[in-house]
């Protein structure tokens, strides 16, 4: 892999990354304050409560496997071995 190519997957990973906690906060949201409109319970606890902590840990894993799964690849970050092995090329 060049390096281009390394920065470009690495725009990538952070561009996905930070949509998933875009998605992670809309989630909050709408599982926070919107739950709290209803008047249900669960284990005592008001729905808002259990949606808004459980709920967004539980899609935060969820994002996560998605973004291992799909989007970050494995890479060597190193810099480039000279030809005989002995280190980094020396840079111009």
């Amino acid at each position: 892999m060049t390096e281009k190519e390394k920065y470009a997957q690495v725009r990538r990973e952070a561009g996905f990354t930070g949509l998933a906690l875009l998605a992670l906060i809309l989630f909050w949201l709408v599982a926070g304050f919107g739950a709290a409109q209803l008047d249900l319970e669960v284990c005592g606890l008001p729905l808002w409560i259990v949606t808004s902590s459980l709920g967004v840990w539980a899609a935060a894993i969820v994002l996560v496997k998605l973004l291992t799964g799909f989007v970050f690849r494995d890479m060597d970050l190193d810099e480039q071995r000279a030809p005989d092995g002995r280190g980094a090329e020396p840079r111009g």
